[in-house]
């Protein structure tokens, strides 16, 4: 279809991104919030109810979590799998076609951030609080499996040996524990968000549609979109969007109190939860105030510059010849065993298929109407090759340094010494347990504490804004009110469910993700053939 049927019939959707809209006549402003009936009413009542109603009721709730997410990860872990590898051949496929020579925003548009600036947002927005969570604790879950043992798993199974280390070959696995941990992190997940970013820019800067979910679908939809089918769609996106994100507010409130009390005994009880909660939420409603580059652009750039000076660090000081060889060997291993560790039937760990993979792929789709419309709204001027090269290639290349630098160095100590208490730590004070032994231990151990925070501070402020967007029909100016509304609600469902959760907090919070994840994977093998419909008749009608 051309850019003139595709533009929606006047006074029954939004105008273009830049100017002021309104869909229909549903637009109105009790209490200073911009609604966007009834993406906003009906999100934002459901997630009280869920808050309450789990506080309420906490016992059966933290029962029905846990069987929520082993129902789905063992029934469903096929579909999971299924439809990253569709994600990941579509993106490597745009990138050789003639569509990927298409501009985002238009033959004359020019990107409005410098590749560092671009490049630090979307990074931190997508994996920051999980790299550094998971950046020494999953290789070492995978490591010990391999080699016949078990490790604390925090409600993540860890019996792995799929690719056949022969017993007592340290080397083998440690190269198949890079391997796998290395298939989460990689090309699938930034693959996920490159096609929901990618979608959502294309149809915002080169259509002139709303930045909002519903605006992907328009080639299938038609005017649709503007009615209930929207509604439904930017409504899981909400869902989605904030189960996905308390996710990893969770895990960065867990990995940052563990490391204050490491260092300061200041206790890991629930109050002590509650309050960092609260505290980072206050600093993530400031940085939501500030806006795109007074708040998020800032604080992304100055947490890449730390975090690229612990990765230098562990690096240089660390047992670098095993560093190396676990970055080299494991990345080499990750290329080898890509198909099978990509193979959705006929797996016999499904212990591993199960409860990582399914789990990280649910977790990954949840965030991705997050990362992704937030890379859409930073990604003006790329051609979709540039793009898809930098969103998926790059990141990809980072997250193996980081994983064979940390999980490299942690391994390295228990090979030395078996004993090592990083072998024995609980998941969320592996880092600092990895640390100690290096020099400047307690320098390092509070920067990564403090890398923990920022993270946090600019996945839950990123989000708030993503969030915010949806609910108020794709306009990025909503009221303020509105922003600081929905950046609270982020704190109290992460609080609600640690709370809820007890000592398996982090199963509460991965239940949750996973919940989510499922029916937006459907919505996401849609919005795959809804972007080539749209990049195809843009190609042919220049």
């Amino acid at each position: 279809m051309s850019d003139a049927n595709i533009t929606p019939d006047e006074g029954d959707v939004p105008h273009p991104i830049e100017t002021d809209f309104d869909i229909g006549e549903q637009n109105v402003q009790p209490f200073g919030l911009d609604i966007h009936n009834p993406v906003f009413p009906i999100s934002g009542i459901s997630i009280v109810a869920f808050v309450l109603l789990t506080l309420m009721f906490q016992e059966a709730a933290g029962t029905f979590f846990g069987n929520m997410r082993d129902f789905l990860t063992s029934s469903f872990d096929w579909f999971f799998l299924g439809a990253a590898n569709i994600f990941v051949l579509l993106s490597l496929a745009l990138m050789v076609t003639p569509l990927g020579k298409i501009r985002l925003g238009g033959d004359d548009a020019v990107p409005d951030y410098s590749y560092l600036g671009w490049f630090a947002m979307l990074f931190a927005a997508g994996m920051g609080i999980g790299l550094m969570f998971f950046g020494v604790s999953e290789p070492m879950s995978h490591f010990a499996s391999s080699m016949g043992g078990t490790a604390a798993d925090g409600g993540i199974r860890t019996d792995w040996a799929p690719l056949g280390a022969a017993a007592g070959d340290v080397a083998a696995a440690r190269d198949l524990a890079m391997a796998a941990t290395i298939f989460h992190w990689a090309l699938h997940p930034w693959a996920i968000y490159a096609i929901v970013a990618l979608s959502l820019a294309f149809f915002t800067f080169n259509r002139g549609l709303p930045l909002t979910l519903r605006s992907a679908f328009y080639p299938i939809l038609g005017d649709r979109v503007w009615g209930w089918w929207g509604h439904i769609i930017d409504t899981l996106a909400v869902f989605a969007t904030l189960f996905g994100l308390a996710t990893s507010l969770g895990f960065g409130t867990e990995q940052a109190l563990a490391g204050l009390n490491y260092l300061f005994g200041w206790g890991t009880g629930n109050v002590a939860k509650v309050v960092l909660i609260g505290a980072i939420t206050a600093l993530a409603t400031i940085s939501v105030l500030r806006g795109l580059d007074g708040g998020v652009k800032v604080l992304s750039e100055i947490n890449i510059a730390m975090a690229a000076l612990l990765l230098l660090f562990v690096i240089i000081v660390g047992p670098t010849a095993d560093i190396f060889s676990a970055i080299f060997s494991g990345g080499a291993a990750y290329v080898k065993e890509l198909i099978p560790l990509s193979n959705p039937f006929g797996r016999e760990d499904t212990n591993f298929s199960q409860g990582w993979t399914a789990f990280y792929w649910a977790w990954w789709i949840s965030w991705s109407p997050f990362v992704g419309m937030f890379i859409a709204r930073v990604s003006r001027g790329r051609t979709v090759r540039e793009f898809l090269f930098c969103v998926i290639l790059i990141p990809t290349v980072v997250c193996v340094l980081w994983m064979g630098a940390f999980g490299g160095t942690a391994i390295s100590q228990v090979v030395a010494d078996a004993e090592a208490a990083v072998a024995g730590a609980p998941l969320e004070l592996k880092l600092f347990e990895m640390l100690r032994p290096l020099p400047f231990a307690a320098i390092t151990s509070f920067l990564g504490i403090v890398l923990v925070l920022v993270f946090f501070v600019t996945s839950s402020d990123s989000g708030s804004l993503v969030i915010d967007t949806i609910t108020a029909g794709g306009k990025t100016d909503a009221p303020v009110a509105q922003r600081v509304f929905w950046c609270t609600f982020e704190g109290v469902v992460a609080a609600t469910l640690l709370l809820v959760g007890g000592s398996a907090a982090l199963s509460a919070l991965q239940a949750m993700a996973v919940s989510t994840g499922f029916p937006f994977t459907i919505v996401l093998l849609a919005m795959c053939v809804s972007l080539v419909m749209g990049l195809m008749d843009s190609r042919k009608n220049g």
